[in-house]
Parts: structure tokens; C-alpha cells; sequence
């Protein structure tokens, strides 16, 4: 049983590593104060809505790590109650790395970011798949995605944080790069047409 939600992350070698490094008196504060949380709250099924991609990490048995990239229409991760998620998995190549993973080890971390706004955060948890359940599927998925929903992958939260934005470089959606490039071609194309008629 941990005593706080963050030893989820925050083991002994972890806190022995802030105690050398001098930071362990700050982490005991989060720890004692409001810091991690557990259940999902509004602020964060506000942050999912928005999101469509992020970062699921599963382990092998031995704890070899793997990370995968997922991606899906904007909201694709959803959420089922206060303590779970869950996301429709899409046809990929194959491989089935996260699923065999998940076989024999359902710890998972799902890192969460929004480069536009420089937003992080981080959900550990275990997850569990779900085949041949087709009114999950349909409530998970969206007719308008071209992916192929194949599964759902269901996400027990045990543990979530937000990060700071350091470091996190800040990137547009195309579509929101493209609607700028848009109207600055049309504003070059007026002031075009404008020079063309003084000459």
C-alpha cells in the first residue's frame, strides 16, 4: 500500500536520488499538500477532449520498456468514469508490441501533450484489452476517423500529474497552421491586386 499517490513514481531509489540532488524537501511538500491526484477530474476530461494523440508506455515481464506513439480524432481518449479511461485501438502494422506487453505486465504510463497550448501531463495506471465488445467499440469510436477500430484498450488510473511546461516546444495543429497560411495568402493576393491597379 503506498502512502501517497506519487509513490507510484516516487520510490525509495527515486526519493534517495531527490535527497541527494536536494529537491526531496520540495517533493514532500506535494506529498503533504494537494499534489497528485486520482480521480479524474473536470479539468482533465477538459484536457482529453482536446487531444488527438499521445503516449502509451507498457513493459515487458522483465520491465523492458516500449512507448507508442497513438493517434486518433480530437477526444479519442475518453472518459469512462472518475478512475477510467479507454480509447479504441486502431489497425497498425502488426506488430502487437503494446498488447503482448500487456499480457504479462498492465502497468502503464500514458504521457499526455498539448505542444500548441505547452501542456503535460502524466497517467499511470494498468490497463486491460477488451476484443469483441462492439458497444464499447461504437462508444469509444468516431464514423469520421478513417482508422479502423479493432479493440479497446481500458485504462484503470492509479495516479496522475501535471508537468510544467519547460522545455516543451511549442508546435501548431496543421489545420491551425494551415488556416493562418490561408489567410495570409489571400491578404497577399488583395494587396497584390491593390498594387496592380495603382500601376
Amino acid at each position: 500500500m503506498r502512502r501517497y499517490i506519487s509513490d507510484i513514481a516516487f520510490t525509495p531509489s527515486v526519493k534517495d536520488v531527490q535527497l541527494e540532488k536536494g529537491s526531496r524537501s520540495t517533493y514532500e511538500r506535494v506529498e503533504s499538500g494537494m499534489g497528485w491526484q486520482q480521480n479524474v477530474t473536470p479539468e482533465l476530461e477538459f484536457f482529453l477532449s482536446g487531444l488527438d494523440m499521445f503516449y502509451f508506455a507498457t513493459a515487458t515481464a522483465d520491465g523492458q520498456p516500449y512507448v507508442q506513439y497513438r493517434g486518433g480524432p480530437r477526444g479519442f481518449l475518453k472518459v469512462v468514469d472518475e478512475r477510467t479511461l479507454a480509447f479504441a485501438d486502431f489497425a497498425g502494422n502488426r506488430q502487437y508490441l503494446s498488447l503482448g506487453n500487456l499480457r504479462e505486465n498492465d502497468k502503464v504510463l500514458l504521457f499526455l501533450i498539448d505542444y500548441a497550448q505547452r501542456q503535460r501531463i502524466k497517467i499511470w495506471g494498468t490497463a486491460r484489452v477488451i476484443e469483441n465488445d462492439p458497444d464499447l467499440l461504437a462508444n469509444l469510436s468516431d464514423a469520421s476517423y478513417a482508422g479502423r477500430p479493432e479493440r479497446a484498450i481500458v485504462v484503470t488510473v492509479e495516479a496522475w500529474d501535471v508537468n510544467c511546461p519547460q522545455h516543451i516546444h511549442r508546435r501548431l495543429p496543421a489545420e491551425s497552421a494551415e488556416a493562418t497560411i490561408a489567410a495570409l495568402r489571400r491578404r497577399i493576393a488583395e494587396l497584390e491586386a491593390e498594387l496592380a491597379r495603382t500601376e
